[in-house]
């Protein structure tokens, strides 16, 4: 289990995504389709204006390359006017490397756009 940071309660790293995911979202009586901005293991925050309260349930129905990716979640966190922080309770197992594939992907594309713009890590030159 990873540890928590003094300045953070995440147990497990997030990934930002670039503007192609996105998650259709449902509870009783109503659902939407928001962008992903950043997702973990555990769960994500979504893009959307409808407030949700804290604690309400929903389903996740993931729109990426990898294939269908179903999930239930949690509302756990709320900005208003930004969006909601979504915690993962019930994903299948089928669904889980799904969720691992899409963040391999994401992680690489985070790798790929960081070394594109020159935020290269500072190593020692090769020799």
């Amino acid at each position: 289990m990873q540890q928590q940071t003094p300045h953070s309660r995440r147990f497990s790293s997030r990934v930002a995504t670039p503007g192609d995911v996105y998650v259709y979202w449902s509870s009783v009586g109503y659902g939407d389709t928001s962008r992903v901005r950043d997702l973990s293991s555990r769960g994500l925050f979504v893009q959307t204006r409808q407030p949700k309260p804290l604690g309400a349930k929903t389903n996740l129905h993931f729109l990426v390359e990898e294939g269908q990716i179903r999930a239930e979640a949690v509302v756990r966190r709320v900005e208003p006017g930004r969006g909601l922080g979504l915690q993962f309770t019930a994903v299948r197992e089928e669904d889980r490397r799904r969720l691992a594939d899409l963040m391999r992907r994401l992680r690489g594309f985070g790798l790929i756009s960081r070394f594109r713009s020159g935020e290269q890590s500072q190593q020692a030159p090769m020799q």
